[in-house]
């Protein structure tokens, strides 16, 4: 369907008023069709530009990455190169290996340094001068919802890479922003029964918290979730992103009173934290007659390489695993192996996932108009993608799916055999009402 037909005509004062709106923004270069139906960077040649945006600097920088392989991945599979990858198994698909829509797709990256407002201007520069169409990427929290705001006010897609934080999908959702990755309520709700039954209810935690969106929220689901359980929260120790050294965080802990520490980091912030409770001695303890325990609610298999020994044995939530058997992550390991030479992360598979979504929506509305792309998002329901069954709720714009709590692998075969699949949490165990975290979408803005 084209753009001309799938859209009524603007009225002449709906249009005034928009144009004076765009105008007054700073809007970044329209396309007008026929003068009646506009949106952002619409393409007019043979191709069509993404906005890679990922952490190339900072904590986050090994996420950002392997975001970035999985990126590339995904346009070659898009332009009909290389073998495919979910492509073969994606259900339902629109896509025809022939770019999207009959065009090529191009790309443009960005460093978003792990910081908001480094991400915020590198994702302004690729929509205003290199007139991307769509925006995505990001492994923080902060990160992405500071860009989904901008590209709310800017009339681009945002389909969120790594972001965790109850907020993205919750209060500071948006219309034009999409999340495949799960979140800390959906953790919390996954990992209290493993907690429960591997360490029971009479616990006394002690939290330790990168102090941004995505912390608190991590921090707020698992006291929700293990207080509910009986645990007591000893306390709750806010740490500056990127601190490298946690030394003088841990060394309170020994004498706290507490049996368990959960650790609200991400990267090598917990690698780093995680690696110097270790050596503090902490998983040696015995406290309140029990064997002292440290719980990562948020895993990555990158996080586990970077903390070699110290994760053995460790519970956390990840949001997809390397190592599952279903046909959808066993074409994207095996494409992703040949092109790499070793395995994806989560973050990389989310990231990949994101821009077939995308690129198979345009597909689906037949149109780059982003109110037409929203529309086939809104309510999608898509399999053969690694996590079984899978629906974009229209009411949040979050997909939900089943989640995994995994375990660090006692008796690894491999360099990358390092997370260990407990359980799959199934998605009716972890799903919520939409108005629970707050939050308006609002209107498309094209």
């Amino acid at each position: 369907m084209s753009d001309d037909s799938k859209f009524s005509t603007l009225s002449r004062r709906g249009f005034l008023k928009a144009s004076m709106a765009a105008a007054a923004a700073g809007a970044a270069p329209t396309f007008f069709i026929n003068n009646a139906n506009a949106y952002v960077n619409a393409p007019t040649g043979g191709t069509v530009t993404l906005g890679f945006n990922v952490p190339q600097t900072g904590a986050y920088a090994d996420e950002g990455a392997d975001e970035l392989r999985a990126y590339k991945l995904a346009v070659k599979h898009l332009n009909g190169e290389g073998d495919g990858g979910m492509m073969n198994t994606m259900k339902p698909l629109s896509l025809k290996g022939n770019g999207v829509l009959g065009k090529k797709v191009a790309y443009v990256t960005g460093d978003t340094q792990t910081k908001s407002d480094a991400a915020r201007a590198s994702a302004k520069r690729m929509i205003e001068k290199d007139g991307a169409l769509m925006i995505t990427g990001g492994s923080s929290s902060g990160v992405a919802i500071a860009v989904q705001g901008l590209c709310q006010d800017a009339g681009v897609i945002f389909m969120a890479g790594l972001t965790h934080s109850n907020d993205t999908t919750g209060k500071d959702r948006r219309k034009h922003g999409f999340r495949h990755f799960f979140n800390t309520e959906m953790s919390g709700a996954a990992l209290a029964p493993i907690l429960e039954k591997e360490f029971g209810k009479d616990r006394t935690a002690y939290h330790l918290t990168a102090d941004y969106t995505w912390g608190w929220s991590q921090e707020g689901s698992i006291k929700k979730y293990t207080e509910a359980l009986g645990w007591q929260t000893k306390a709750a120790v806010r740490t500056p992103l990127g601190a490298g050294d946690f030394s003088q965080y841990i060394t309170p802990v020994l004498n706290s009173g507490a049996d368990v520490l959960v650790l609200n980091h991400y990267g090598k912030d917990m690698v780093n934290s995680l690696t110097q409770a270790v050596q503090f001695g902490l998983r040696d303890k015995q406290v309140n007659g029990k064997d002292f325990q440290i719980v990562v609610p948020l895993f990555s298999r990158l996080m586990a390489q970077g903390a070699g020994e110290n994760i053995k044995g460790i519970y956390g939530s990840t949001n997809w695993n390397w190592s599952l058997t279903d046909e959808g992550s066993k074409a994207f390991v095996k494409s992703f192996g040949a092109e790499y030479g070793f395995p994806p992360s989560q973050a990389a598979h989310t990231c990949y996932v994101q821009t077939l979504l995308y690129a198979n929506a345009c597909e689906m509305a037949g149109t780059f108009n982003p109110c037409g792309v929203i529309e086939a998002l809104e309510g999608f329901k898509f399999d053969g993608m690694g996590n079984g069954p899978t629906e974009y709720r229209a009411e949040d714009h979050q997909c939900f799916k089943d989640v995994l709590v995994v375990r660090g692998n006692q008796n690894p075969t491999s360099q990358f055999d390092l997370l260990e699949v407990v359980n799959v949490t199934p998605r009716s165990a972890v799903e919520y009402a939409p108005d629970m975290l707050g939050g308006q979408l609002g209107s498309c803005n094209a």
